[in-house]
């Protein structure tokens, strides 16, 4: 056991070593590049196969986000704005009226509120079921594809750490062949583990705050879809009195 304890102690110092080495000729050799240059590099230095498979992932999340986040802004309404619209076409042309308006708006809140104004006629009451079941429907419109997000959130990093024991797995392969643990025979394979890691934590605090935001955004639209779903249903009570 102590001998065990030796071996993995002197092994760890070598892995020590080698990471600082690597950092300090790095460092030398890359004053003279450019940030492309360097990001380049360090990609192919990392394999091709892991990075190539993170990288896949960074595209897809960020695509689907990029989506998401033009849906989202087109999907939101000024809602204070189409009540006051949609009350003063009751107002002034009934139902029809209001359903024209609605219409003519784009957004969740709008088709909500056609939904709601098409089945006033047979009651309020099934007006407002007709609304909490179309919101159903729109909330889960906004929320199309962003567990894909959250799926490449956690896969970037997995992937990473895939390639850090890849890469350790390497590194101990050389000692074996070498029959010697110096930083020089398992600093490549240290290189490529740590690369894997950054790059995929990388990728996945990217995809996190896209995450976030798109998340935030659909909130405050649900938010003002269950608000302005309410002053609907008054409007309509008042309507039909």
């Amino acid at each position: 056991m102590k001998k065990v304890v030796n071996v993995l102690s002197v092994t760890g110092f070598m892995f020590f070593g080698a990471i600082q080495s690597t950092f300090a000729q790095e460092a030398a050799a890359t004053e003279s590049q450019t940030f492309h240059q360097i990001l380049k590099q360090n990609f192919i230095d990392g394999g091709p196969g892991f990075m190539g498979i993170v990288l896949v992932a960074l595209i897809l999340g960020l695509a689907i986000a990029i989506e998401r986040i033009i849906y989202l802004n087109m999907a939101t309404t000024n809602t204070k704005k189409l009540l006051a619209n949609v009350d003063d076409a009751l107002s002034s042309g009934g139902v029809e009226a209001a359903k024209e308006v609605c219409r003519n708006t784009k957004g969740p809140v709008a088709s909500i509120f056609y939904q709601g104004l098409d089945r006033v006629d047979e009651s309020v009451e099934q007006a407002e079921k007709a609304v909490v079941s179309y919101g159903g429907v729109q909330m889960g419109q906004l929320e199309k594809n962003v567990s894909w997000i959250s799926l490449f959130i956690a896969l970037a990093p997995m992937l990473g750490f895939m390639g850090t024991v890849i890469g350790m797995i390497g590194a101990f392969n050389d000692i074996a062949v070498a029959n010697d643990i110096s930083p020089a025979v398992v600093a490549g394979g240290i290189k490529v583990a740590l690369l894997t890691t950054v790059f995929g934590l990388i990728v996945a605090i990217i995809l996190q705050i896209f995450y976030n935001y798109i998340v935030a955004k659909i909130d405050s639209i649900v938010n003002s879809m269950e608000d302005a779903s309410i002053s609907l249903i008054d409007l309509l009570v008042k309507y039909k009195k």
